[in-house]
Formats: C-alpha cells, structure tokens, sequence
C-alpha cells in the first residue's frame, strides 16, 4: 500500500514531467531558433506568481497510428488563469514541443474550458498560437475541435477582449480562432500565418514563394492588414499584450480602467499653433498633434504599418483611456481609401463594443479616386467606416484642424451621424469640395485669370472655412490650437455619463 509519502512523491514526478512537455532536446531546439515555450511565455505574460494551471495531466485519446503509446501529460497545450496588472485573465498557450503543438480532440477540450471560464467570469482571454494544425492523425475530431473554439471565439466577440499572438507557424483551421479575436500580434522572423502553405501553392497555381513572404509578420502588418502588432521576439510580445490591455475594460459591462493623471489636463502646448501650416496642401504628421495633447504624450498605435494615410490607437487623457481616429496628411494627403476605411471602422467598432470614447481627428479632402478603388468597392468599404461612427454610442468628439471635404466629412464622425462634441481649428475647411474645384464647377470657365483667382478666394472665405459651419451649429466651438488638450479632456468628462441606445434589433447589416 502507498504511504502518504509516495503519493505526494508521485504527484511531484508528474507535475515535473508534464512541465517538460516534449522534453529537453525539443525544448532546446525551440530555444535556438529563437522562440520561448509556452511556461516561459506564459511566465513573461503574467504578473509574477499568479498563475494557475489547469488540465495539467490530461493526454490525447487517438488509438490510431500507434498514437497510443505516445502520449505527452498536458497534451501540447497549457492552460490556466492569472493576473496582468492585477486583473483577471485567461491564458492557453500551445506547446510545440509536443505534436508540434498541433490540435488534438483533448487539446481542443482545455482550450474550450478556459474559454468557457472567461466568458462566465468576464475576464479577457488570451491565445498564445504556436501549432503546425490540426492533428492529422486524429482526422475530424482535430476539426470538430478547431471549429468549437470559432464558435465560443464568435460568442465572446464584444464581450470580452480576444487577444492573439502568433508565435511561430499558424497555418489552415489554426488562422482563424486569431483571425475573429480584436487583436493579433505578430512577431518578426518566427511567426507566420497562412490558409495554405507555400508547398500548397507551389502545387496548385505554380507560384513560388517563402513562408516569409507569404505569412510572415511585415506581410500581415503592411499588406494584408490581418495582424495589428509586431514585436522583435516573444519577450518583447508578451510586454505589448500587458500594455494593450491596460488601456481595455476586462468586459463590455465595465469601463477601462482609470490611471491617476500626472498630466496636466489645462496645459497648453503654444507649438500646436504653428503645426498646421497656411498652405492647404503642405503635409504635416498628425502624429505630433496626438502626442503632444495625449497624457505622458504616449501614444500606443495600433496598425501602425497599414493604411498609414489613416492613425489608430489608444492614449489615456486626464487619466481615462481613449481611442483616436486621425486622418494622417503625412500620408497619400489623408484620403480615406478601402484600406483606411476597414481600419479606422474595425477599431471604432471595438471602442464603441469596450465603451472607450473616441476620439476623431479629422483632415481629409475626400475619398481616393480611381479605378482600382471603385472596381475594389470603395463605396462598400467607405461605408463601413459611416456605419461604424453612427453606430457606435460611446462619447465621440471630433477635431476639424483642416479639411473636412464631402462625403469624407459626414463620414469623419460628424455632428449629423450623432458626435457628441464637435471642435474645429481656425484653420479647418469645411465645404463640399475644395475652393479651386468648386469654382471651376460654378463658374465652368466662364472667368477670366484674375476673376477666377477672386473667386477662389471668395469661395474660401465664405465657405471654406469653420464658421459657416458653426453659424448653423454643427460645429459647437471653434478653439485655439494651444487649448486642445484642455478642451479635450472637457469634453470627455462632460460626456463621461452619456447614454444611449440604438433601435432594438437582432443586429444590423453592415456593408461587409
């Protein structure tokens, strides 16, 4: 019979094996080509010593392929909770010491559990991906699994926050559990996300190509605009997933968390008066705007690398986190193009879902015109954008510091689509188009030189510019630009209590 002492002696033994995954010689091949496990990632994540490990000793269930005699306690993936900042979160992480982290019905079930948890709890979750697949010896029941955690992703999309990094392969089913969370991160040089591999391809269209190129982090990043973040490595990953969820709420029934403010919200910045310069078509970075008003002027962007003619992220303002939608003249003169569009609309749809006010900074002559962007859809994809801004019924406030054309205009989170708080610089533009065409519209060449020239500054005087607009109401104050933060934060706090409710409805359609 057992003593007490051969019981405790055994659980110790197993806790070691199941912490070894794969083993040494697996774990140190993960390490030379410069990639963490899932414990050390895990480790990196959490605040140190809160982590709880669940499903430590389950194993796969497969009698096939000899899959019987090798089992691995844990089963390729580690799961639990924690705390990041103090605050509640779950975690899975998969192993790829073990099958290659590749998905087994077990593994599925632990991943399913901690999902299942999060969402009764409220508590974000968070989704370490490093897996070569489904598990091909398993057969359907690798797919059935994949295809439960869709589901539980879907169901908790708007209500708790989906985090995903991928850090290392993530190829056919395994892209898309990430590919519905709000944010992916990627890092560079170990991780790459595809639906079919460059072998597949190579095979089916005859295209040569690396796994680099086709799914590594600057593809995503800049191209594709699947992934939102890049980190150097795994370490640095982990300390990017901390700092984007300081800025989130842990569910959509609270609001995110406050920082006390270091920050002075009256200063004034006297350098903001020069930024925008006299000429409307000299660029400048709206970058300089956001971090000189924002508090500890830190700015963390998301999207940095795609569709940079539009700037998303959060920043905090008098302590409260906020997320800012600026149109960036430093870029293609700050059009609004399919791309920006799904940006900008994708994370004013999070905002609105995690109740972060926003915050909409707006220069922009319009929308990019173009065949290859009315044959792409522009007019679905500009949409979104509209739809996301009228929908969304957190504090908006908006910004005019220059143009402000068109349809761009109403789209840019204007007074008519339900903006709370509208400003505007001395310097904005407010018209239906810009001076030079509108006058060649009105006046169809009937002007002489200098009779033009008359006009187009007429045209400016009057209708360019913000007073028109302020005259009928729709832009509730014209504001000096060292004042900007200072007015800001005014605003937020005046709309800290807005309430409000859409029409009772299954759900909208959004132009998809």
């Amino acid at each position: 019979m057992n003593t007490r002492q051969e019981k405790l002696s055994q659980l110790e033994d197993n806790i070691k094996e199941a912490e070894l995954g794969g083993g040494q010689a697996r774990i140190d091949k993960q390490h030379k080509v410069g990639r963490k496990t899932a414990r050390e990632r895990i480790d990196d994540l959490m605040d140190k010593g809160t982590f709880v490990e669940l499903d430590k000793f389950v194993t796969h269930r497969a009698h096939d392929f000899g899959m019987e005699k090798n089992k691995f306690l844990g089963d390729g993936v580690v799961t639990g909770y924690g705390k990041i900042d103090r605050r509640l979160v779950y975690v899975f992480a998969q192993d790829f010491t073990v099958f290659g982290g590749s998905l087994s019905r077990a593994n599925a079930d632990k991943i399913i559990k901690v999902m299942d948890l999060a969402l009764k709890m409220g508590a974000p979750i968070i989704g370490l991906n490093d897996s070569g697949g489904a598990r091909i010896q398993e057969g359907v029941e690798s797919l059935a699994g994949y295809a439960d955690i869709f589901y539980r992703n879907v169901m908790s999309s708007g209500v708790i926050p989906q985090l995903s990094a991928i850090l290392g392969p993530c190829a056919g089913g395994a892209v898309y559990s990430p590919a519905i969370t709000d944010f992916i991160m990627m890092v560079k040089e170990t991780s790459y996300m595809f639906v079919t591999g460059p072998e597949v391809i190579k095979t089916v269209t005859h295209e040569e190509v690396t796994q680099e190129e086709l799914g590594g982090a600057m593809t995503h990043n800049s191209k594709s605009g699947v992934a939102h973040l890049t980190a150097d490595d795994d370490e640095q990953a982990m300390m990017m997933l901390r700092e984007l969820l300081s800025f989130l709420p842990s569910n959509n029934m609270e609001d995110p968390p406050m920082k006390v403010c270091t920050d002075d919200v009256n200063r004034l910045d006297n350098s903001l008066c020069e930024l925008v310069p006299v000429d409307p078509n000299k660029p400048y970075d709206i970058k300089e705007l956001i971090l000189k008003v924002v508090d500890q002027k830190h700015f963390f962007e998301i999207q940095p690398h795609y569709a940079q003619n539009i700037v998303v992220g959060f920043a905090r303002m008098g302590g409260r986190s906020v997320g800012i939608v600026a149109n960036q003249p430093a870029m293609l003169a700050g059009v609004l193009d399919i791309n920006a569009s799904t940006k900008a609309a994708r994370f004013v749809r999070f905002c609105d879902a995690f109740n972060i006010p926003l915050i909409t900074l707006e220069d922009v002559p319009g929308f990019l015109p173009g065949t290859a962007q009315e044959y792409g859809g522009i007019i679905k994809h500009g949409a979104k954008l509209l739809y996301a801004f009228a929908e969304a019924t957190v504090p908006k406030i908006t910004l005019i510091t220059r143009k402000a054309y068109g349809g761009a205009y109403d789209v840019m989170s204007s007074k008519h689509i339900g903006t709370d708080v509208n400003f505007a610089y001395p310097t904005a533009e407010i018209a239906v188009m810009g001076p030079d065409g509108a006058v060649n519209i009105i006046h169809k060449g009937r002007l002489s030189e200098e009779e033009r020239a008359k006009a187009v500054d007429e045209y400016r005087k009057n209708f360019a510019s913000p007073y028109k607009a302020a005259q009928l109401g729709y832009i509730d104050e014209i504001i000096k630009p060292n004042e900007t933060r200072m007015k800001l934060i005014q605003a937020l706090e005046m709309t800290q209590t807005k309430s409000k409710q859409n029409p009772a409805k299954k759900h909208g359609n959004i132009p998809l």
